[in-house]
């Protein structure tokens, strides 16, 4: 039938979220709060939906969409994502958050299924830039995130998170960027690769020199949880795509999807959980948010050009610098207990770090390198 075709479909989902929009707004200013946020939430998947079948920025925005349709419904239902109902087998009046490290665990694993040993071999070819930009990552971003979280003088979780999110190694996020970029991005995979690798151990480290004082950080332990949730899923989905990646190649286009529903059921978990605090300090966590992103970006980019690098590779360096693994660092707040503060950070970095990459990475690709 012509009407689910993609082209009508996603026409019609996106009116579809522009009334679901305009009824919130109605909502809103007659102060039926619970009703709007209904609407809102509706509207961001309904837009979410039209983005992922559409083409242009909102295809390439979509998983940003998603982020942000996720932390809508975690606002407006955050009540019904805090325990599972009696009827779900195995699982009945448990807490939903009991779901947040398996679900972590998976993401790593499809995450560690687009690498290759090759990834890791390639430093050899290039190991000054990679160096470089791995220096750059575990030292702007952390030390970014203390002295914003300083500056807006937040409460001591949220601060704790800001801290943890720049002391995360970078993600997925930058490998796709850099190829809308025309960036490196066989140096991109590479340093995502080797950051993935060091974070059990250099994350820690950070933490507990850069936010030891705010929450107490146990370093073995948390190594000894990083490698459980971040370096042993990781490895088995390399062995997994270096041994059965060519008999079940039909898995691996999926495996990005299997991220993305992973990383939208965390936020909307982390969301619901520290919906209370996120009311009191939403706005100036955006805030802070938003310029640890762009100061990472512009750092990350100019520091690499004063060491010597060429364009391409400065390039490249920002973009890993200034995406973390949002993700990741979501599940070592709930695995530390506190999801509900520092938790809470990652959830709202991710989608202004991803849009603010967007618009950077659209406007090189418009502004290729030139070689002289």
């Amino acid at each position: 039938m012509k009407f689910f075709e993609a082209g009508r479909l996603t026409r019609t989902l996106l009116v579809l979220s522009v009334v679901f929009f305009l009824s919130s707004t109605i909502g809103f200013f007659y102060e039926n709060y619970d009703r709007a946020m209904s609407f809102l939430a509706a509207g961001f998947v309904a837009f979410a939906f039209s983005s992922a079948l559409g083409s242009g920025i909102f295809r390439q925005l979509a998983f940003t969409i998603w982020i942000a349709a996720g932390v809508a419904v975690g606002f407006a239902f955050h009540e019904s994502f805090l325990v599972f109902p009696s009827w779900v087998p195995g699982l009945g009046e448990l807490e939903m958050s009991v779901i947040f490290i398996p679900v972590l665990q998976v993401i790593m694993f499809a995450m560690g299924t687009t690498l290759s040993v090759s990834d890791f071999s390639r430093a050899f070819k290039m190991p000054l830039g990679i160096l470089i930009g791995l220096c750059c990552q575990f030292t702007i971003m952390p030390l970014l995130g203390f002295a914003l979280a300083h500056a807006f003088s937040l409460p001591v979780g949220i601060a704790a998170g800001l801290v943890l999110v720049g002391s995360s190694p970078s993600g997925l996020a930058s490998n796709v960027m850099a190829f809308v970029a025309k960036a490196n991005v066989a140096m991109s995979v590479t340093m995502t690769a080797f950051s993935t690798m060091l974070a059990p151990i250099l994350t820690p480290l950070l933490m507990k020199a850069l936010a030891g004082e705010m929450v107490e950080i146990n370093v073995p332990s948390m190594m000894w949880t990083m490698t459980k949730i971040v370096l042993l899923p990781v490895l088995a989905g390399l062995v997994f795509h270096h041994l059965a990646y060519k008999r079940f190649k039909s898995l691996k286009p999926l495996m990005p999807v299997v991220s993305m529903v992973g990383i939208l059921i965390l936020t909307v978990l982390t969301v619901s959980l520290g919906y209370q605090r996120l009311l009191q300090v939403g706005l100036t966590l955006l805030l802070a948010c938003i310029i640890h992103s762009f100061a990472g970006f512009t750092l990350g980019y100019y520091a690499c050009k004063l060491l010597g690098r060429d364009q391409l590779t400065c390039r490249t360096i920002a973009l890993e610098v200034g995406l973390q693994n949002s993700g990741m660092a979501a599940g070592l707040a709930k695995s530390l207990g506190k999801v509900a503060t520092l938790g809470l950070v990652p959830i709202v970095f991710g989608p202004v770090m991803n849009i603010s990459a967007s618009i950077l990475a659209n406007w090189w690709s418009k502004n290729p390198i030139t070689k002289n």
